[in-house]
């Protein structure tokens, strides 16, 4: 089956983590992308440790072609040009491909793409109908020039004091949940846009903000309506307004259980060998195990904490009561469920096989009448598939090509 994008060509101006993201959504449902690079340096992702190569895994790069694993995941199916956009020439390449493409992307800070001369409008004059994605910190009109990571975009957007205990410091999320969301929103807008211009034969700007992308998740639940009501927004590894909801401590880890409905609680609490609890008045009614919170978990974890993780599991899910093991990312990356599907997947150097088991993100979408997956194009070197675009996608001639060189914009 073919995939969902065959056909549709996508400019990747992206760099780091949150564009090459969502080129990488683009490419694995069937985009072509053409990612392009600064010739010294190339993307930042690159210099990203740890690194894999003919010694296996390592923190330091040691040898020219040990490739760092953020760029073997992150450049899985593009296909890689070496561009310098400070050199004129290099303009005239964008403009180009560009009349080839329907997509472009960046993720430079607000402006920097006008200023290089590769932003939307030089991007419309050369081809009307593209679609251009803009993907920043706080907005392509945005005019602090602040530039955004992961781990500011979670400061700012309130994300930091939803987790945790009370009256703790903040805690970051583990993931780069903002670098992660942002592009997401990203594809949508773009493939909103490409419906649209079934319909009116016209392209558009699409401007997607990290903070606004992150702060609108954030917003799902209502603050100010918790505090006025008196309920903490931080409640540790539990959520007391639902109680009992969260994880809970075992002899030897921990588990994640829902039981916020009574026919739950009572699974609950026959699990824990204490039925006539549901009896208890502080426990007996959703809104009394909710007023009773700190109490009930207590005696959860007393329980729970005297047990094996399996042990416990075991008890829950033979009440039928919703339980989960907390496992590492290692153990989550190889579930039989995820791994079927291609939710995850491995990647490799295409030189060096590795004795660990290097697995990454793949297109966590099934469709019935078509595919995913990537094009077998990773650009090791930068500018690795310079002569597949420039000349034979282009009609480049070896004269242009020197040329190019010679300027310093390949």
């Amino acid at each position: 089956m073919e995939r969902p994008l065959e056909g549709l060509k996508v400019i990747d101006l992206t760099r780091a983590l949150a564009g090459p993201y969502a080129t990488l959504l683009l490419a694995g449902l069937g985009a072509q992308v053409i990612k392009l690079e600064d010739p010294v340096g190339g993307d930042l992702a690159r210099e990203n440790s740890p690194y894999v190569g003919r010694d296996g895994i390592t923190v330091e790069r040691k040898y020219e072609d040990d490739v760092s694993v953020s760029h073997l995941t992150r450049g899985r199916g593009k296909y890689g040009v070496s561009l310098n956009l400070k050199k004129p020439e290099a303009r005239e390449v964008f403009a180009d491909l560009v009349r080839n493409a329907d997509i472009v992307v960046e993720n430079f800070t607000a402006g920097t793409a006008d200023r290089l001369g590769v932003g939307y409008e030089a991007a419309k004059a050369a081809n009307p109908g593209v679609i251009y994605c803009s993907l920043s910190g706080f907005g392509a009109d945005d005019t602090g020039g602040g530039k955004a990571m992961d781990v500011i975009i979670q400061a700012l957007s309130g994300a930091m004091y939803t987790s945790g205990e009370p009256d703790h410091p903040p805690v970051r999320i583990g993931i780069p949940i903002a670098d992660m969301l942002a592009p997401v929103f990203s594809v949508i807008g773009i493939l909103a846009a490409v419906e649209q211009r079934h319909r009116t034969g016209v392209g558009q700007h699409i401007d997607v903000s990290m903070l606004g992308a992150l702060t609108s998740f954030v917003a799902i639940e209502n603050w100010s309506a918790m505090a006025a009501a008196g309920m903490p927004a931080r409640t540790g590894l539990t959520v007391q307004r639902l109680s009992p909801f969260g994880v809970f401590e075992c002899a030897d880890g921990y588990i994640a259980l829902v039981a916020v409905h009574e026919k739950l609680a009572q699974g609950l609490f026959r699990a824990m060998g204490e039925p006539d609890l549901g009896q208890d008045l502080r426990f007996s009614g959703r809104d009394a195990r909710v007023a009773n919170a700190e109490v009930l978990e207590a005696r959860i974890n007393a329980w729970s904490r005297a047990l094996p993780t399996e042990t416990v599991v075991r008890l829950l899910e033979a009440e039928g009561v919703p339980v989960a093991p907390v496992r590492h990312p290692e153990d989550a990356l190889l579930d039989p469920r995820v791994v079927d599907r291609h939710e995850t997947m491995p990647v490799a150097h295409p030189a060096y096989p590795s004795a660990v088991d290097l697995r990454t993100a793949g297109i966590p979408i099934q469709f019935s009448g078509a595919r995913t997956g990537f094009d077998e194009a990773l650009p090791i070197a930068i500018g690795e598939h310079n002569d597949a675009i420039l000349q034979d996608m282009l009609g480049y001639d070896e004269a242009r090509m020197d040329a190019l060189r010679a300027a310093g914009a390949i």
